[in-house]
């Protein structure tokens, strides 16, 4: 999901550390005092959690405020489809390299439509015709390849994340056409819009983050990212198992009853 400070999808940025708190939903969180096998590195994620939220409060989320109040709801989501947009290139290549031939058809024709109809991606013409697919990126490429998650791992600037979606970072990064922006100032600019916009998205659902925070925001992160590695399998049904241990029998000896 990012740059030094943004960068729709290329990485992890420090919009992804807002996208957390979209991940709220269904996790179970535990005390601040329970330790975590996820997080054997729980002292120093917190401190890096701690200045990523002083960050945040100071300069990120009052930009973000600021933003919300200028900016009508219509652009707001036309500078949402745009980046969007961007990130179906990375989804693309992550989907062939997973051998998912038909995401990827999805991600480049979806570009395609949006780009061209939609007019540079402002206008999400391909949600409209219903061609929606998955997101990936090269830490979820790294799963389908075999490489272990790893421990949780917070980032500065970019936030939440674990070893092996780390890893895949550098590879985001090149997928990101903002990437190619020659011109400094028209690149962070954009960066910084992007990180600004998606802070903005989030300012409602902040106040669903319950308990410690740090504790929720990891649980739900690691829920959401194993969610998404498994490309939304919770796993293995028991009541699609052919050996679940019940035959014919025994359901004739409940009914008999």
């Amino acid at each position: 999901m990012k740059p030094t400070f943004a960068g729709h999808r290329a990485g992890q940025g420090l919009a992804a550390l807002c996208a957390l708190l979209l991940l709220t939903g269904c996790a179970t969180t535990s005390g601040a005092g329970d330790a975590n096998p996820d997080d054997p590195w729980e002292g120093f994620n917190r401190g890096v959690f701690a200045f990523n939220e002083t960050l945040d409060r100071y300069a990120l989320k009052p930009a973000a405020q600021g933003y919300r109040f200028v900016t009508p709801d219509p652009v707001q989501t036309g500078v949402g489809n745009f980046f969007s947009n961007l990130g179906e290139i990375g989804n693309t290549v992550n989907s062939l390299l997973q051998a998912k031939p038909g995401n990827a058809g999805i991600a480049s024709g979806r570009f395609l439509i949006n780009s061209t109809v939609g007019v540079f991606g402002v206008f999400d013409v391909a949600t409209r015709m219903e061609l929606t697919g998955r997101e990936e990126d090269f830490g979820q490429t790294l799963a389908t390849w075999g490489v272990g998650e790893g421990p949780y791992l917070v980032l500065p600037l970019l936030g939440p994340s674990t070893v092996r979606a780390s890893a895949g970072l550098p590879v985001d990064w090149y997928t990101d056409p903002l990437t190619y922006v020659e011109e400094d100032k028209v690149r962070y600019g954009l960066r910084g819009l992007d990180v600004i916009d998606t802070r903005a998205g989030l300012l409602d659902q902040e106040r669903l983050i319950r308990g410690d925070r740090y504790s929720f925001i990891r649980d739900s992160w690691l829920q959401r990212r194993r969610f998404e590695v498994n490309d939304g399998e919770m796993g293995d049904d028991p009541f699609a198992q052919d050996d679940f241990g019940f035959d014919d029998a025994d359901f004739d000896d409940a009914f008999a009853e």
